[in-house]
């Protein structure tokens, strides 16, 4: 059983993946609140599914890139889960999971993936859809006029996308008006056809993380990818004590 995390975009967001399917995720839209959120929707989706923290095999987290103090809490809550469970853990580039969601809706060809990087830039990385496993992005932090000059008029998802819209080909505004189809997907379940290419759900991330597991490839460290210096001081941990048991 592995547990994605993921606190990158404005989504606070957890997942476990049963070795075959997601069994369950949890995401919340709250930009501020990512130490009040984590833990206890994390504990609230174990106890939904009579999963205890026992059964895990794995831990995933995505390391962004993301603004400082969300992406810390993430990671930090995995890596504790992992050190007191004894469990591995590996980070995934969370601009990979949103690439993996429009290419799930039939997105195909080349793809920007633009986040909300503040300062009035976007965290991107270029991405070439093929229907198959997503090849790890090389993400960089840029003006969005920036990266329309560098890569043209392709299409875009992720919060940044719809930020920007006025220089990016904002393709999550496809999701809004129904033009992809979100119907019958479990790992979905909740979720607004308005929000699913905004911003990172860690369904995607544990789908991820699982593929290159299981074809033997490494993931990446749990070093967060900050890209520039942090806006603030670090935010502590969430507190997942109780959600262990301990």
């Amino acid at each position: 059983m592995l547990l994605a995390i993921d606190t990158s975009t404005s989504a606070v967001t957890a997942a476990l993946h049963d070795g075959r399917d997601v069994l369950a995720r949890t995401s919340t839209i709250d930009a501020r609140r990512h130490t009040e959120i984590l833990a206890p929707a994390i504990e609230a989706m174990f106890a939904e599914t009579d999963v205890a923290p026992a059964d895990l095999s794995r831990v995933a987290v995505g390391v962004g890139p993301g603004p400082f103090t969300g992406l810390r809490v993430g990671i930090m809550t995995a890596m504790t889960f992992a050190y007191a469970l004894d469990l591995p853990i590996g980070g995934v580039c969370s601009l990979d999971a949103l690439a993996h969601r429009a290419q799930t809706l039939g997105m195909r060809g080349p793809l920007l993936v633009a986040t909300d990087a503040r300062r009035k830039e976007i965290y991107w990385a270029h991405y070439d859809l093929d229907g198959g496993p997503i090849v790890p992005g090389d993400p960089a932090v840029d003006k969005a006029a920036a990266v329309a000059e560098q890569l043209g008029d392709i299409p875009a998802v992720g919060r940044g996308a719809r930020l920007y819209a006025d220089v990016l080909h904002d393709a999550t505004r496809a999701a809004a008006a129904g033009a992809v189809d979100t119907s019958g997907d479990a790992a979905l379940t909740g979720a607004g056809e308005a929000e699913v290419l905004l911003d990172v759900d860690a369904a995607d991330l544990a789908i991820v993380a699982h593929e290159r597991v299981m074809a033997g490839e490494r993931l990446l460290d749990t070093e967060p990818l900050y890209l520039r210096r942090p806006d603030a001081v670090p935010a502590a941990a969430a507190p997942i004590a109780r959600v262990l048991g301990r």
